[in-house]
């Protein structure tokens, strides 16, 4: 087993490059390095699909009451679901998706004045975000972009995203506003509360993960064990597949790709707002011999100058007796999750009562 101080090495020199995972495998790279090495997961996949089944919910329903009730169902038992006839057209999907490869298959020369681990830039490339803290790396490089409340000037924006990246977010905010109205009616609450009293539209990180084809996947994780710190998750996946949620704390159900779906799920401070009313439930990708895999998260929050004041607080309705988590600011809870990394347990504990 290496020492702290070789690992701490080895984590250097691959920052250093520049050229992430995908740096690693176009290297010719045969064996995962050390760096990357998780230990094996005790608990098991569910192999039988009919067992359980993340719902796929048609926003084109037009019956309001039963909508409700299905995205009801949904957040307050799996925290996860997938959305059909959502409003962002098939073709905009894949253009995004086109658009994120086209980037991270760019020579690395190209990429690495975008690679910073400056949270303080509105535009940022760099593989694992939580590199220097977490237990073991993941098997991905990621490009993260503040898109809400104030976007990244055009320039600072990747060529291949430019044109695309702008659009797609537009409309994936018109559906969290939807599905904002549709929560807040499944608190008991009028449609507009979550945006308007609880201001749960106010931001939004925009986060590409690009996860090469793996030569031993047994080893590593695409993405460890982790719950969101947001409000919502609206995520974009191609048809590679990989995304595991963790089902009742002892199996992982595998979210199936669903041509023109998108997936949604309930994060760490809608779980807090909601005082444990809605699920933020924990999942993972896993590492494959098949790729790459491209995925695109809109994480709704706070962000920016907005996040140090910015006050999340349990919303108390009916049965819900007393508050669950203490008050805390967006900026806390983000400063927390950072400090911890991607280390398996959720950020929700630090500020349970």
């Amino acid at each position: 087993m290496a020492s702290h101080d070789e690992r701490l090495r080895a984590l250097k020199a691959f920052d250093d490059t520049k050229a992430g995972v995908k740096g690693l495998v176009d290297a010719g790279v045969t064996a995962v390095p050390s760096i990357f090495h998780h230990p094996p997961d005790p608990l098991p996949v569910d192999a039988e699909p009919n067992h359980f089944a993340i719902p796929v919910i048609d926003l084109a329903c037009a019956d309001r009451a039963e909508l409700v009730a299905q995205v009801r169902a949904a957040a307050e038992t799996v925290g996860f679901f997938q959305v059909a006839n959502h409003g962002v057209p098939e073709g905009l999907l894949a253009e995004m998706l086109a658009a994120v490869r086209g980037f991270m298959e760019e020579p690395a020369e190209a990429k690495a004045p975008f690679y910073t681990r400056d949270f303080g830039r509105r535009v940022r490339y760099q593989s694992n975000f939580d590199l220097f803290q977490s237990p073991a790396a993941n098997w991905r490089d990621s490009l993260y972009m503040e898109m809400a409340p104030d976007p990244p000037a055009p320039e600072e924006v990747p060529p291949a995203c430019r044109g695309v990246a702008p659009e797609y977010v537009r409309l994936v905010r018109e559906l969290y506003r939807a599905l904002l109205g549709l929560l807040s009616e499944a608190l008991g609450l009028r449609r507009g509360y979550l945006e308007q009293d609880a201001a749960c539209l106010d931001g939004l990180n925009f986060a590409a993960h690009y996860y090469p084809a793996c030569p031993e996947p047994h080893l590593t994780l695409g993405t460890t064990r982790h719950s969101d710190p947001s409000f919502l998750t609206v995520l974009l996946q191609d048809a590679v597949g990989g995304l595991q949620v963790l089902v009742d704390e002892k199996r992982w159900v595998e979210v199936p790709p669903v041509a023109g779906a998108l997936v949604v799920n309930v994060g760490d401070f809608l779980q807090l707002v909601s005082n444990d009313r809605f699920k933020s439930v924990e999942h993972r990708v896993v590492a494959s011999g098949v790729g790459p895999r491209i995925s695109v998260a809109c994480f709704f929050r706070t962000n920016g100058a907005d996040a140090p004041t910015r006050v999340l607080r349990p919303i108390i309705t009916g049965g819900d007796g007393e508050a669950r988590y203490r008050s805390t600011t967006v900026e806390e809870l983000l400063r927390h999750y950072r400090a911890k990394g991607l280390d398996g347990t959720s950020a929700l504990q630090h500020f349970r009562l």
